[in-house]
């Protein structure tokens, strides 16, 4: 049953169809004109990375109002659109396959903006590994959208999956400078734990992971130890008084525990000492991690977070009433309707008269639409 007032992103399957798409992106275009005037391309970047303000500009354009195409959809429009405007702002990545092009795309958009490409691919990797290895919660990452500007500002939305659960999450990022507490938002259901390695006191933790990583056969024969204990043997060393089997299982809750011997040595050739560097050696899973965690907590009690950073139960559905929804949730959307919309909004924009819209925001701000009229999308 989905709770009242939050969107939680349920998985959807479908697709937009062409007609409303073509208004999509018309809409998009007209929207983002007038965000960048007003705000410059470093202040649309800080709203594409707020969770609220994304969701909002999702219903606004028609999307449907809680689900995961919330993302997929509206980072889609937003890089077709941004593509090819010329209003300082590129962006890479995309849903599966086009996750993968990421590099490439920013390659040439470091060339467009004079920028340096290898920075930016390290920056979008990163966040790649911080949302599917140092924080895990039962997701897995299949998309990945990389915003930035002709002044080096960035912004990424991502997602992840539950397959189990059919949920999704969102994860938002703008400018971090360094993995301690560093999304702008989270949207989706909050769960009861996480093993969060990026909170905000993990300081840490994420020195115990690299120094562990660099003891390579000793860190294994820890893991065995505990694993032994797991299955009622008697072991020479017992960690202080500690449920030993509930502690494991909150690991496995969250997948196997594995260590992948070749990336701890990557990290000991390496000499690694920075939890960024960390993250990226290749073959760092999110098993290994959890291997890792599991030996810092109950061999060297040095503990991970456990608390799930998610900051959006979001609802923004007011807007959703601008044009309706994909799946006529609040009422269907129609073609004229949605035209009038785009004409009233490009007049707007060609004579740059904004008092007009305030005005609007005065007298729309404090409306409340009626609560039994928000139902789930299917």
């Amino acid at each position: 049953m989905m709770r009242t007032g939050v969107a939680e992103l349920p998985l959807h399957t479908g697709h937009v169809p062409h007609w409303l798409a073509l208004r999509m992106k018309r809409l998009a275009e007209i929207v983002l004109k007038i965000l960048i005037e007003e705000y410059g391309t470093k202040g649309a970047l800080e709203r594409i990375s707020d969770p609220i303000w994304f969701q909002a500009f999702n219903n606004l354009i028609g999307m449907d109002w809680d689900s995961s195409g919330s993302t997929t959809v509206t980072t889609g429009i937003l890089k077709e659109v941004l593509n090819k405007l010329d209003l300082g702002i590129r962006v890479a990545g995309g849903k599966g396959g086009k996750s993968r092009k990421t590099p490439d795309e920013l390659r040439m958009i470091a060339k467009e903006f004079d920028i340096d490409p290898e920075e930016y691919i390290r920056k979008s990797r990163l966040v790649a590994k911080v949302d599917s290895v140092a924080l895990q919660a039962g997701y897995q990452l299949y998309h990945h959208t990389f915003f930035v500007d002709k002044e080096g500002n960035w912004a990424v939305v991502q997602q992840g999956m539950n397959e189990r659960e059919k949920l999704a999450r969102r994860y938002h990022w703008f400018n971090a400078d360094e993995l301690v507490d560093p999304h702008k938002g989270i949207a989706g259901v909050k769960r009861d734990f996480a093993l969060n390695t990026v909170d905000k006191d993990s300081k840490e933790i994420q020195k115990t992971l690299i120094d562990l990583a660099q003891e390579g056969k000793k860190v294994v024969r820890d893991l065995e130890t505990i694993k032994a204990m797991t299955k009622g043997y008697i072991v020479f060393y017992k960690p202080r008084d500690v449920d030993v089997v509930k502690v494991v299982r909150r690991y496995e809750s969250l997948g196997k525990i594995e260590l992948n011997i070749r990336a701890l040595e990557f990290v000991k050739e390496m000499a690694v000492e920075d939890y960024e560097s960390f993250l990226l050696i290749k073959g760092l899973g999110p098993g290994t991690l959890r291997g890792l965690a599991l030996v810092a907590e109950l061999i060297y009690d040095v503990k991970p977070s456990w608390r799930d950073p998610v900051t959006h139960p979001i609802d923004p559905f007011k807007f959703a009433y601008a044009v309706g929804g994909k799946d006529r949730i609040p009422f269907r959307v129609e073609k004229g309707t949605y035209d009038d919309l785009i004409e009233f909004l490009s007049r707007l924009s060609e004579t740059g008269n904004r008092e007009i819209l305030k005005r609007v925001k005065r007298i729309t701000e404090n409306w409340r639409f009626p609560e039994e009229e928000k139902v789930p999308t299917f």
